[in-house]
C-alpha cells in the first residue's frame, strides 16, 4: 500500500485513504504546485492472482475514459505503472455515493431522483454518441456519487465497452445482479443503449423506493404497491425502462430524458385533472356564484386557523431550549400547506442548526436542502423571502459545514456555498424589497467560491494570470464587512481571516504577478492581526484556539510577503 505522505511520481502527495476494494485501494492526493486534489487509484500487482488480466480491464477502463470530456465524469490525468502497483490518477469527486444516502436514509425524494436521472440520462446520451458509442453497462447507487452541490458524478467503468457494429454477442457477462438488463449475461445478443437504459430505471426504482433489487426477491415491482404516494407517471417510465424485451424500452437516452421532463403529464391523477377540467368549469362557475361569500368566509376562517397554529408552534419554538424539538417545531411550520413560503421557520431553522454547537453537519446540510427544494415552488412566490433564506443557507454552509479538516476544510465550504449565493444574485428582487439581502456581498461569496472550485483547472492549464487580483479584492471587501462586525459570531470572524491569511501565503507570489501592492497585502495582514488579538479572551476553547493558530502563524504569512515582494518593493 501507499504511504501515507509519500509523493508518486514526484508530484503526487498522498494525503489519506478513501476507499478499497478486493483488488484496488483509493487515496486522497494532492499536487502541491498545482494546488489541486486527485483521486489515486492503485492496484497492487502482488495482491492479485491473475495482474495481467486485471491490467487489461484497468487500461481498457482508462482509455475509455482519457477520451471523454463531461461535467459528470471524472477525468483521468495520468497512469503510472511501477514495479509494484498499477496506479490511476484521477479526479478527486467530493461528496458520498447514493448508495451511502440509501443506506443512511432510505429511499430519496421522488424530485430529487427525478433531478439525478435526468442528469445520468445527459451522461449516457453522451457515452452512446461516441463513436464508437461506449456503452457503461453498471449503473448503480454505488457507483453515482453526489457532490455537495447536489449534481452528481458517474464513477467507475471497469465494465464499460465500446459498441462493435457486426458483433453478435458480448464477449464477457459483466455487470450486477439485480440491475443488470438480461442481455448482460448472454443469449440476448450483445448490450447496447438500451442495456443501460435499464441499468438505469432499476436504479431509479432502487433510489425512489429503498429496495435493493440485487438482494432477494430479486424482483422490480410497481414503485407504488411499495410507496402509493409515488407518482403513476414515474411508475410507467421505470417499468418501460426495465421491460425484458429491449425493443419495449425506450430506445434512447433523449427518449427517457423526455419522459422524465413529462412524467407529470402521464400521471394518472394528471390525466383525471385534464378529463374534469373542462366538465368542472361550467359546475365551478355556477358554484362561484351561489357559494361564493359563503366560500370566502370558509377560506378566511382556514386561512386564519393555520396561521394561529403557525404563530403558536413558531412562538414555541423560540422558547424552547431544546435542540431536536425546535427542529421538529420549525419542520412541523414549515408541513402547513398554507405557512409553506413563509420564510420565519426556515431562518429559524437556520438559526438552529448554527447556534446548537457551531457546526453545520452533513446530515444538518442534506436535512436543510431537502426541505428547501422540497418547498421551493411555494417560496419562489416572494422571490425576496425565498432569496433571503439562500443567503444565509450561503452562510451557513461557508462558515459552519462540518465537511473536511484544516485549510480543505475550508476551501470546501466555500466552494460548497456557490449555488446558494448564485440563486440570490440570480433571483433577487433589485428594488427596496430586498433590505435583509446584500446582493452585493452574495457576489463577492459566489466570486471566492468560484475562485477556489476553479483555479486548480486554471494552474494546470497555465491560465491563472488575472484571477488572483479580482479575489483579493473580493476578500477586502469581506473583510471590511463581515470580520470588523462585531454582531458576527467569533468562529465567523476567525474563519475568514483564516482563509484570507492562507491564501495569501500560499499564493503571495501570484497576487504580485497580478499587480496587487506590496502596501495592500501589508494593509491586510495588519488588519487580520489586529482584528484577531481584539477577539475576546472569554470564549470557548475552539475559537481561543482557533485565534491563536492565527497570531502564531501570521509572522510566516508577513515572511512570505517580504520574500515575494523584498524590501525595494511597495517602498
Amino acid at each position: 500500500m501507499l504511504e501515507i505522505g509519500s509523493l508518486i511520481d514526484g508530484k503526487y502527495k498522498i494525503l489519506s485513504e478513501i476507499g478499497h476494494g478486493g483488488m484496488s485501494v483509493v487515496y486522497m492526493a494532492i499536487n502541491e504546485r498545482a494546488n489541486k486534489t486527485w483521486a489515486v487509484k492503485e492496484v497492487r500487482k502482488d495482491g492479485v492472482l491473475d495482474f495481467e488480466a486485471v491490467k487489461q480491464g484497468l487500461v481498457a477502463e482508462t482509455d475509455i475514459l482519457k477520451k471523454l470530456s463531461h461535467p459528470n465524469l471524472p477525468s483521468i490525468v495520468d497512469v503510472i505503472d511501477t514495479d509494484e502497483s498499477f496506479i490511476i490518477i484521477m479526479d478527486y469527486i467530493e461528496g458520498n455515493s447514493l448508495n451511502r444516502a440509501l443506506s443512511e436514509y432510505g429511499a430519496q425524494p421522488q424530485e430529487y431522483v427525478i433531478e439525478w436521472a435526468k442528469q445520468l440520462c445527459d451522461v449516457l446520451g453522451y457515452l452512446h454518441s461516441r463513436n464508437p458509442a461506449i456503452i457503461y453497462r453498471d449503473m448503480k447507487p454505488a457507483n453515482i456519487m453526489l457532490k455537495p452541490d447536489g449534481n452528481v458524478t458517474l464513477i467507475d467503468f471497469g465494465t464499460a465497452r465500446e459498441y462493435k457494429e457486426k458483433n453478435l454477442a458480448d464477449t464477457t457477462c459483466l455487470g450486477t445482479v439485480g440491475y443488470a438488463a438480461p442481455e448482460q449475461f448472454g443469449g440476448m445478443g450483445q448490450t447496447d443503449a438500451r442495456t443501460d437504459i435499464y441499468c438505469l430505471g432499476a436504479t431509479l426504482y432502487h433510489l425512489v423506493t429503498g429496495c435493493n433489487p440485487s438482494e432477494p426477491p430479486y424482483e422490480i415491482k410497481p414503485i407504488r404497491q411499495i410507496n402509493p404516494e409515488l407518482s403513476s407517471g414515474l411508475e410507467r417510465i421505470i417499468e418501460k425502462c426495465v421491460q425484458r424485451n429491449p425493443d419495449d424500452r425506450y430506445q434512447s437516452a433523449a427518449e427517457l430524458m423526455y419522459a422524465l421532463d413529462h412524467y407529470e403529464e402521464i400521471d394518472d391523477k394528471f390525466k383525471k385533472k385534464q378529463k374534469r377540467k373542462f366538465a368542472s368549469f361550467v359546475a365551478v362557475m355556477l358554484a362561484a356564484v351561489i357559494f361564493g361569500a359563503s366560500g370566502f368566509v370558509f377560506d378566511y376562517a382556514a386561512t386564519k386557523k393555520a396561521s394561529n397554529t403557525y404563530i403558536n408552534k413558531i412562538n414555541q419554538a423560540k422558547t424552547t431550549a431544546d435542540y431536536e424539538e425546535k427542529i421538529k417545531i420549525y419542520e412541523e411550520c414549515i408541513a402547513i400547506p398554507e405557512q409553506a413560503g413563509n420564510k420565519e421557520a426556515y431562518l429559524g431553522l437556520i438559526k438552529t442548526y448554527r447556534d446548537n454547537d457551531s457546526v453545520f453537519s452533513v446530515d444538518e446540510a442534506n436535512q436543510l436542502e431537502k426541505i428547501i427544494a422540497n418547498n421551493k415552488q411555494e417560496l419562489q412566490k416572494d422571490m425576496a423571502s425565498y432569496t433571503e433564506i439562500c443567503f444565509e443557507t450561503g452562510k451557513l454552509f461557508w462558515y459552519y459545514y462540518d465537511y473536511g479538516d484544516g485549510d480543505d476544510k475550508l476551501l470546501t465550504n466555500a466552494i460548497s456555498s456557490i449555488g446558494w449565493f448564485e440563486e440570490v444574485t440570480e433571483n433577487a428582487p433589485k428594488d427596496d424589497k430586498n433590505e435583509n439581502i446584500n446582493i452585493g456581498m452574495a457576489e463577492v461569496y459566489a466570486n471566492v467560491g468560484i475562485f477556489y472550485r476553479d483555479i486548480g483547472t486554471h494552474v494546470e492549464e497555465a491560465s491563472d494570470k488575472g484571477q488572483y487580483k479580482p479575489v483579493f479584492d473580493n476578500f477586502k471587501k469581506l473583510m471590511d464587512t463581515v470580520a470588523s462586525d462585531n454582531s458576527e459570531n467569533e468562529i465567523v470572524r476567525l474563519e475568514l481571516m483564516e482563509l484570507v491569511k492562507n491564501a495569501i501565503e500560499q499564493s503571495v507570489t501570484k497576487f504580485k504577478g497580478d499587480g496587487v501592492e506590496k502596501e495592500d497585502m501589508d494593509s491586510m495582514i495588519q488588519n487580520i492581526e489586529t482584528l484577531t488579538t481584539g477577539i475576546d479572551e472569554n470564549v470557548a476553547d475552539k475559537v481561543k484556539e482557533k485565534k491563536y493558530k492565527i497570531l502564531n502563524d501570521i509572522d510566516d504569512t508577513k515572511a512570505a510577503i517580504e520574500a515575494a515582494y523584498g524590501t525595494n518593493i511597495g517602498g
